[in-house]
């Protein structure tokens, strides 16, 4: 199963966004939520990985989808409580699609769970959700056997050792494959 290590990803993503740096990756999310696009997409995560949720961000943008995280949200509370958890679920259920960047701290997050259960329930059955597995550099992923049940998003390889650099795919459990501009596209 050919995941993205962080590295790689990291590389893929400053490209696709044309190497906008973290701030203006905010800035933007920032004045995006004000205007909106055609489709939008809820991005769990895991807080202590900042940086690559801007990686992530901006590879989404890249895309020309509209990206929510929420500590970009300037309506959040400034610590978590029941208004967070009320403010994440009512994004989840509006966006139009959820992913979760599944690092190993977000797979291990109790936050990142409930959202996954909250996109489970509300875009899972319209395939309106997907996992992205993010492998740490040595190529290790922890996943969860719960999370072997959603597609997931892949690089595809070029054949010669490596990858393309602007073609993903999603993959479903069944082995089904999509390609992931048309999976954001979709009405």
């Amino acid at each position: 199963m050919p995941y993205f290590t962080e590295a790689e990803f990291s590389i893929v993503a400053k490209a696709r966004a044309g190497g906008r740096l973290f701030e203006a990756v905010v800035a933007y999310a920032r004045q995006e939520s004000k205007i909106g696009k055609t489709t939008s997409v809820f991005v769990s995560h895991a807080h202590a990985e900042r940086g690559k949720i801007a990686e992530a961000t901006a590879f989404l943008k890249g895309m020309n989808v509209e990206v929510y995280v929420d500590w970009a949200d300037e309506t959040m509370p400034e610590k978590t409580s029941g208004v967070t958890a009320m403010k994440i679920r009512h994004k989840i259920v509006m966006s139009d699609r959820f992913l979760l960047i599944a690092t190993n701290a977000a797979v291990s997050s109790k936050w990142c769970n409930w959202e996954l259960g909250i996109g489970d329930a509300f875009k899972a059955s319209n395939d309106k959700l997907v996992i992205l597995p993010l492998a740490d550099n040595r190529g290790n992923w922890i996943g969860n056997e719960y999370i072997q049940v959603y597609p997931r998003v892949e690089p595809v390889p070029n054949g010669v050792g490596g990858y393309y650099d602007n073609i993903f795919r999603i993959v479903y459990p069944d082995g089904k494959t999509k390609w992931l501009d048309d999976w954001l596209k979709e009405v």
